[in-house]
């Protein structure tokens, strides 16, 4: 996963940097609405595994998870659907921000390289001022980051918080089965605080090995 995570990372910035040359840093996020088309498709597939195999936001946000005071590991916490309230709001700000400002150009144009340092200090200078807003939001959830692990994914980020409403109907998951006697020892492993099948589970497999009774499956979950 973090192999993947990276590579991810990699080729997207890649194809960022691409963009920034071609378009000067206008209304990116229109170059990728079949990128966005992909997502809807692997959620009635796989759930969010987006989120636990492709995402670079996830990646860096398990990485800093690592450094995190509180994991906030909980098994079946219905109370945490309550903390997901952020998702919602994050949802509803996007869709704000894209359909009603039109997903405005808030930094000044970077058209090479060389000049992505002076593009920066000149948003500084001249950006008005919801690129200010956005910029101490982004610096306040990484900070947040390192207090409560994987804080984004589990409780903020607008797309994990659409495919954890409809992961429930997605074909292929990961599982628990009848065998399971509730050792936690998955719970321990997830980077999300979670068990399989559960609140905030990404089937990304990595509890796949841990279970002593061999109670956690990836397919199609028997009714």
């Amino acid at each position: 996963m973090e192999f993947l995570g990276v590579l991810s990372s990699f080729l997207l910035l890649i194809v960022g940097h691409a963009v920034l040359l071609r378009v000067g840093g206008g209304r990116i996020t229109a170059i990728f609405f079949g990128f966005w088309l992909f997502i809807p498709v692997l959620v009635i597939f796989l759930g969010r595994a987006f989120c636990g195999w492709l995402c670079p936001g996830g990646f860096v946000n398990q990485m800093l998870g690592k450094f995190a005071v509180f994991k906030l590991k909980m098994k079946n916490n219905k109370k945490l659907r309550y903390a997901q309230i952020g998702m919602v709001i994050s949802v509803l700000i996007s869709l704000g921000v894209y359909f009603i400002w039109g997903n405005p150009r808030v930094m000044i144009t970077m058209r090479t390289s060389d000049e992505y340092l002076n593009a920066i200090i000149m948003s500084f200078k001249f950006s008005d001022w919801y690129w200010a807003a956005r910029t101490a939001i982004v610096i306040s959830l990484i900070v947040a980051s390192l207090i409560i692990a994987n804080l984004w994914c589990r409780f903020v980020c607008p797309t994990g918080g659409v495919m954890e409403l409809l992961r429930k109907i997605s074909i292929f998951r990961v599982y628990k089965t009848d065998a399971c006697d509730h050792c936690n020892a998955c719970l321990r492993k997830c980077e999300m605080g979670t068990r399989p099948d559960e609140i905030n589970c990404t089937n990304c497999g990595d509890c796949l090995n841990v279970c002593h009774v061999n109670a956690i499956k990836f397919g199609r979950k028997k009714s």
